[in-house]
């Protein structure tokens, strides 16, 4: 999340009782998780096991709960809670406001776009030229939708992240991060009936221009497609995985998180994607692997009662 203007750092600090190190006349642009961090960002750490990537990452500006040597230009902030201090902060600039209407009045909505009855618009969300939006469906806080998109009924942008702060220490072991990123889907893209786009938890779910979904699809949070993909029916994917154009992914794939499918890759229904995968080749399986050799593989695994019989007959 991009604040709406700098914030010193200084005053970040004061706002979460933070001791501060380093640059302390130092500018905050904005807050991410680790995934998505950016230059001039906030970023939070609680574990040893992640302090080594927030500290070297992009990220000018780290909350976290133990003194360590500052890099240079950097500013740490040393809580005992990292996660409360971070979930402060989201609080602060982006808090929950409740809406009383199906058309929320800060909403923007471009000329020649008709919504069906029933359509829901939440808060601050933008909405394109010459756009169709199907009885139903639900658009939440800060979405962008951009011009000539289809979205079909019952369809939700903009859900809530499925992401945790885990801790098995304690009674309650999963606590849910407040989620401050978006939805973006650029033009002419079209989303079918019944599907699921988590917004980011601190960055951008993005729907890149002219892809195409079938139906009951979910895109988990902070996963950005590119353009001019297909995806079918049941595919599911999760929280920050890219596609790069042209990707298409059959029914009912599974794609893992954290991972890259690389341009113009072809997905064949019912497949496990647990890792990146080169572009242009088809793939098939779960795992998958490259469609020719699956699939002489199943020729093979087939024929295994033939040879079995020959073998077992001399």
């Amino acid at each position: 999340m991009q604040f709406p203007s700098p914030v010193s750092i200084s005053w970040i600090a004061e706002l979460i009782n933070a001791r501060l190190m380093g640059n302390a006349q130092g500018q905050a642009t904005g807050i991410n998780e680790i995934h998505k961090v950016e230059k001039g960002d906030l970023v939070f750490v609680d574990h040893p096991k992640y302090y080594d990537k927030c500290l070297n990452s992009a990220a000018t500006f780290i909350i976290i709960n133990k003194e360590v040597a500052v890099p240079e230009g950097k500013a740490i902030l040393i809580v005992d809670n990292p996660f409360e201090a971070y979930c402060k902060i989201v609080n602060q600039f982006r808090p929950f406001e409740p809406s009383s209407k199906m058309i929320s009045d800060s909403a923007v909505i471009g000329e020649g776009t008709f919504l069906y009855p029933g359509a829901f618009v939440g808060n601050h969300v933008t909405i394109g030229k010459d756009c169709v939006i199907h009885p139903n469906v639900t658009i939440m806080d800060h979405c962008i939708i951009g011009n000539n998109v289809v979205i079909q009924a019952g369809t939700v942008i903009g859900g809530n992240a499925f992401y945790y702060n885990t801790k098995k220490d304690r009674e309650l072991w999963y606590q849910k991060m407040p989620d401050c990123g978006r939805v973006i889907i650029e033009d002419h893209a079209e989303i079918g009936a019944g599907c699921t786009i988590d917004r980011g938890v601190s960055h951008d779910t993005i729907i890149g221009k002219g892809t195409k979904m079938d139906n009951m699809i979910h895109i988990g949070h902070d996963t950005v497609i590119g353009p001019n993909c297909l995806i079918a029916a049941q595919v599911g994917i999760a929280g920050v995985v890219t596609l790069e154009d042209g990707v298409t992914l059959w029914g009912q794939v599974g794609v893992s998180k954290t991972l890259t499918i690389h341009s113009k890759a072809v997905v064949y229904a019912q497949s496990g994607v647990g890792g990146d995968l080169e572009g242009g080749k088809s793939y098939f399986g779960s795992p998958v692997q490259d469609a020719k050799v699956k699939t002489k593989e199943l020729v093979w695994v087939k024929r295994i009662p033939e040879l079995w019989e020959k073998v077992m007959g001399k």
